[in-house]
């Protein structure tokens, strides 16, 4: 199966919204289900252990199944096909869920490094550590069995939600290791360790909440392709044995859609006919590479200065009607 342009997802897949939906549905509902299943094992770990570490991890994971809920419901939000009032269809709808999810993991970080505190200020020695290496180990095959999910479909799909929801489980999984590191130590003689790893716990959910809010609002800011895709797109536009050159090229991506906008330079004595069908060949090269993306050409004459291209940029004309 191809990969597009991007490395992120499958020709396959892009070209088929139907499957993306399927592989986007699965991703979340596997989400919520082992989030759920964490926070019962933790709940009775936490409470039989006593351990700050496992309390930290059990806040972890209920951080982790509210962002869980937030995908599950923005991913089928983004699905929805355009309407009349969103024209460019629901797409981000995905990075809204990764300011949400942003927003949840920071507030669990706060919460965990109180506690941490707490429990560096007045150590107390830990009971039943067995049952507590028992449940961890459990997480960390849970959290490794999503992880194998999440990243089969981001691979498909290239989604930004998935991508952010496997983030913070990632941030888990390396939790759940410190946990048990965590728990020896604390019953090896060293109380403190409890707490302080606990603190170093919510010093990664920070900084993980911190990367998936920058990712997040970049998309909702339209942040332009990455760099070897627009080179790619000038590339097939300018390859056109009939195109004498491409400029003012725009991209963003809200979802899995991905928007192009722009210029062909053609020759000034060409038929409108003509320079029509030449923008539809561009159009669907580009669609091959970039399967789903909404591309928007405007012909201009060859040889035109670029001052004179779009008078209404510099102010001397007004702006022509949509």
């Amino acid at each position: 199966m191809a990969k597009s342009a991007t490395g992120t997802a499958t020709t396959e897949t892009r070209g088929d919204p139907a499957r993306r939906g399927r592989l986007l549905r699965l991703a979340t509902t596997w989400s919520v289900a082992t989030a759920a299943v964490l926070i019962g094992v933790k709940t009775a770990a936490s409470v039989y252990t006593g351990s700050v570490s496992m309390v930290a991890s059990l806040v972890d994971s209920l951080m982790d199944a509210l962002a869980s809920l937030v995908n599950f419901f923005a991913v089928r939000f983004a699905l929805a096909p355009p309407d009349e009032e969103h024209r460019f269809g629901h797409g981000k709808a995905e990075a809204l869920a990764g300011v949400a999810q942003a927003a949840f993991i920071a507030g669990s970080a706060a919460f965990l490094a109180l506690q941490a505190f707490d429990r560096l200020l007045q150590p107390r020695a830990l009971e039943n550590v067995g049952a507590g290496l028992a449940v961890m180990a459990f997480s960390i095959a849970a959290t490794l069995l999503l992880l194998a999910v999440q990243r089969h479909v981001i691979r498909q799909t290239g989604s930004v939600a998935i991508r952010a929801d496997s983030l913070h489980y990632v941030t888990d999984l390396l939790a759940n290791f410190g946990v048990i590191v965590a728990l020896l130590a604390a019953s090896g003689g060293f109380p403190r360790a409890d707490g302080l790893f606990a603190l170093l716990v919510a010093a990664w959910i920070l900084w993980s909440a911190w990367q998936i809010g920058v990712s997040a609002v970049q998309t909702l800011l339209d942040r332009e392709l990455p760099e070897q895709d627009q080179v790619r797109i000038l590339d097939i536009a300018r390859a056109h044995p009939e195109v004498e050159g491409a400029h003012d090229l725009r991209t963003r991506q809200a979802g899995a859609v991905r928007f192009i906008q722009l210029h062909l330079e053609l020759r000034p004595d060409m038929p409108l006919l003509r320079a029509h069908a030449i923008a539809d060949q561009v159009s669907a090269e580009l669609r091959q590479v970039f399967p789903g993306a909404d591309v928007i050409i405007h012909q201009d004459p060859a040889g035109l200065p670029e001052a004179d291209r779009e008078p209404w940029r510099r102010g001397d004309q007004p702006a022509p009607a949509e």
